[in-house]
C-alpha cells in the first residue's frame, strides 16, 4: 500500500455542504492518517457534532475539538451551520474539549515534525492563531493546503478568506515548505447535480451527508466540490495543475474583504515564490476519483 499521509482538518462543516463532503472523502481515503478535526466559526461546537456523525458514520474516533467562533479583528459574516438541523437524527458526540483546538494542533504537529498536512477549508481563524502562539510550527509541517482564495480567472473574494480577511493575511505572510491554495478558480469547475449526486448516496458514510445536504438543496441546485477538490490533491496531486507565486490578501473592510491578487513567477532568480496556487483541473476525474474512493470503503 501506498504511504500514508497524516492529516488534521480545519473545517468550517454546517453551512456549504461541500465541508460534509471532504470530510466523508478523508475517512473513506485509505492512505490518509486522520489525526483530528478542529472546527472554527459561528457555533463552532455544533460544527463538531457535525463532523461527529460522519467519523460514527465511518466507524471512527478522531479527536474532534471546536476552535474560535469569531474572525480575529473583523465583524463576523458566517452565520450558524444551518445542517445542524440533522443532528437530532444522527448519533453524535454532545461534549468536546473548549479552548483546547489550538494547542492541539500544536501538540500534534509538534509530535510529527515534518510529516503533518494541515488541511484547512474553512476561513483561517485557528490556523493564524496557531501560528502566533508557536512560530516554529510552521517550519514543523509537512505542507499546508487551503481550500480558499481567487486567483486567476474568477473574480473574488472568496468565502473562507473574506471571513477573515485579517487571518488569511497572516496565514499567506507565514513560510511554510508546502503553502497550497486550491481556489475558485478550479473548485467551482467540479460541481455534480443534487439528484446525481443524491444518487451516490446509498453508501453508509454519504447517508448523513445526504441528510445534512437537506438544507443546502433547498436553495440550490448542486453541489460543488470546493473542499473536497482540496483534500483529493493531498493523494491524487495530478487532479490539479499548480503554478508558483506570491498571494496577497486584501484586509480592508466592506465587500472586497479577503480579495486574493496571485503574483506568479517563472521560477528565475527571484525564486518560484513562497506559495503554490491551482490553475487547472480535470473536473471528471476529480468526480471519478472521489466516488471511487467513498464507494471502496462502503
Amino acid at each position: 500500500m501506498a504511504e500514508r499521509s497524516l492529516v488534521l482538518l480545519d473545517t468550517d462543516i454546517g453551512n456549504d455542504i461541500d465541508d460534509a463532503v471532504c470530510l466523508a472523502y478523508l475517512l473513506a481515503q485509505p492512505r490518509c492518517d486522520l489525526l483530528g478535526i478542529t472546527t472554527v466559526s459561528a457555533e463552532p461546537e455544533s460544527r463538531a457534532a457535525l463532523a461527529s456523525v460522519l467519523c460514527r458514520a465511518a466507524g471512527r474516533t478522531v479527536p474532534i475539538l471546536p476552535g474560535a467562533a469569531e474572525p480575529l479583528a473583523s465583524p463576523p459574516v458566517q452565520g450558524p451551520p444551518p445542517q445542524a438541523a440533522a443532528l437530532a437524527r444522527w448519533e453524535h458526540e454532545t461534549t468536546f474539549p473548549t479552548g483546547a483546538a489550538v494547542e492541539f494542533l500544536r501538540q500534534t504537529i509538534r509530535a510529527h515534525p515534518g510529516e503533518v498536512t494541515l488541511l484547512a477549508i474553512g476561513p483561517l481563524t485557528n490556523v493564524a492563531l496557531l501560528f502566533a502562539v508557536d512560530p516554529q510550527v510552521p517550519a514543523l509541517l509537512r505542507s499546508l493546503v487551503l481550500m480558499g482564495g481567487a486567483f486567476t480567472s474568477v473574480p473574488g473574494p472568496e468565502w473562507n478568506i473574506h471571513c477573515d480577511p485579517y487571518a488569511a493575511a497572516r496565514v499567506y505572510a507565514t513560510p511554510v515548505a508546502v503553502h497550497r491554495s486550491v481556489g475558485l478558480d478550479v473548485t467551482t469547475r467540479v460541481r455534480m447535480d443534487a439528484g446525481a449526486f443524491l444518487e451516490r448516496c446509498a453508501n453508509p458514510l454519504l447517508r448523513p451527508v445526504a441528510d445534512m445536504a437537506a438544507s443546502w438543496f433547498a436553495e440550490r441546485p448542486e453541489v460543488t466540490f470546493h473542499d473536497p477538490l482540496a483534500a483529493a490533491t493531498l493523494f491524487a496531486p495530478s487532479l490539479c495543475t499548480f503554478a508558483p507565486g506570491q498571494v496577497t490578501v486584501a484586509r480592508d473592510g466592506g465587500p472586497a474583504a479577503g480579495t486574493t491578487t496571485f503574483r506568479g513567477t517563472d521560477g528565475g532568480a527571484a525564486g518560484p515564490g513562497p506559495h503554490e496556487v491551482a490553475i487547472d483541473v480535470r473536473p471528471q476525474a476529480v468526480l471519478d476519483h472521489y466516488f471511487e474512493v467513498v464507494d471502496a470503503a462502503g
